[in-house]
């Protein structure tokens, strides 16, 4: 089942594309964050994508494919290219992830995560 959680806690449950693009619009810069997390009854949890919009009016878009010891991040000033790769990802696209420069930051401390590790 795919979850979309806000920085207040607001979860969504099966979000609609609407759903998810009002979300990505109604982020507001600094600690504002927008999660869509995969979560099935017999895997573990680690399936998510998320975005920060920075202070700098950047998106800080960021991924885990199910490995805790591998995540991606990136960034952009396009909204469209945010929520366009979010919605690929929400339904499975094999190149949501197209359009950007994905830097490996597995080995970083996480000061920079969007939400904490559950």
């Amino acid at each position: 089942m795919l979850i979309a959680t806000d920085e207040a806690g607001r979860v969504v449950k099966k979000p609609s594309k609407p759903a998810i693009g009002r979300m990505l619009a109604n982020l507001r810069r600094g600690d504002a964050h927008l999660v869509l997390e995969r979560v099935e009854e017999d895997t573990e949890r680690g399936r998510y994508v998320q975005v920060l919009l920075r202070d700098d009016n950047t998106y800080q878009l960021e991924f885990r494919d199910g490995v805790a010891a591998r995540r991606c991040q990136t960034r952009t000033i396009s909204q469209e290219k945010v929520l366009t790769a979010l919605l690929g990802w929400a339904v499975g696209k094999e190149d949501w992830k197209d359009g950007f420069m994905w830097n490996d930051i597995s080995s970083t401390s996480g000061a920079d995560d969007a939400r904490q590790e559950r």
